[in-house]
Order: structure tokens, then C-alpha cells, then sequence
């Protein structure tokens, strides 16, 4: 149920991702070829992508906190949940600006890090949402944040980690 929750979000949030990249690039486009009527045009479907995309990250954060994380048991559940609300704050970071960008970016942070102690405690270097976990914060430091050297540190650190304990893994 949680992975199927996961990758409905995911489906939604992602094609309208994809299409505000697009949108944007060709918005820059049109302004650098001076074309400002369709830079225009370009701008304003980004807007409405752009609520498309809060109305669909403010409604799972809702879940997840309202919710989810607090009826969360395990450590495999907390982590996964707190995993998926710092990659909708990041989401939300990636288009938002100032103080908004700001907030989204702290939040995804603050979640990141609560993600990262519980599985640093309770699930192995090796476990699947621990790695994910890895990756998807080294991604937001370094796309988000612009923290190259520590994205980079973070995701060297968690793939070593668990190489040197695969040999230890069960089938």
C-alpha cells in the first residue's frame, strides 16, 4: 500500500516536473531569440504547472504529516515516510523562488535529516529505502542547495558503505 501510494504521487508529480523543465527551457528560448509573445505564452502555462504541481505536493504533505508519519511504527516506515516528505519539499523548491524557495528548502532538510538518524539507527547500509534515502538527499544538496562537495561526500559515503557490507547480505 505505501509503495503504491508512493508511485501514484510520483506518476502525478513527475510528468508535471518534466513539463515545467520544458516549459521553462523553451520560455528562455523564445526570450534569448527574442520572441517575448511566446516567451509569454511559455510563462504562463508554467504558472499553471506550477499550481498544478503545489496543489498536488501540498495534498500528500498534508497526508504525510496529518497523517502517515505519525502512525508510522517501524523504523523501515518512519524513514519512508520522512524520505517522501523531504522530496516533495524539494519538489516544491525546485520551481518555487525567495522566501518560498527558502521554506521548501529548509523543510526538505529538516525531513532529509530526520530520515537519515532514524535509518542511520534502525536499517542497514544495505536496505533499498536507505540507499534511496542517500541518493534522493545527495540529489537536493546538489541541485537544490548547489552543495556539490557534500552531495558528492554523501553519496560516495552511503555506496561504500554498502559495498563493504554486500558480502554480508542474504540472498
Amino acid at each position: 500500500e505505501r509503495n503504491l501510494l508512493s508511485v501514484a504521487y510520483k506518476n502525478a508529480v513527475g510528468s508535471r516536473r518534466a513539463a515545467w523543465r520544458i516549459i521553462t527551457s523553451v520560455a528562455q528560448k523564445e526570450t534569448s531569440k527574442g520572441n517575448d509573445a511566446n516567451a509569454e505564452f511559455a510563462k504562463e502555462y508554467c504558472k499553471k504547472v506550477e499550481g498544478e504541481l503545489q496543489k498536488i505536493c501540498d495534498t500528500i504533505l498534508g497526508l504525510l504529516d496529518g497523517t502517515l508519519i505519525g502512525k508510522a511504527s517501524g523504523g523501515e516506515s518512519k524513514v519512508f515516510y520522512q524520505k517522501m516528505k523531504a522530496d516533495y519539499y524539494r519538489y516544491l523548491a525546485e520551481f518555487q523562488d525567495g522566501a518560498a524557495k527558502d521554506k521548501a528548502s529548509d523543510l526538505a532538510e529538516s525531513a532529509y535529516a530526520e530520515a537519515a538518524a532514524v535509518a542511520e539507527k534502525d536499517l542497514a547500509v544495505t536496505h533499498p529505502i536507505r540507499l534511496g534515502l542517500a541518493l534522493n538527499y545527495s540529489v537536493f544538496l546538489y541541485e537544490v542547495q548547489t552543495k556539490p562537495d557534500e552531495a558528492c561526500k554523501m553519496a560516495r559515503t552511503a555506496f561504500e558503505d554498502a559495498i563493504a557490507e554486500l558480502d554480508n547480505v542474504a540472498e
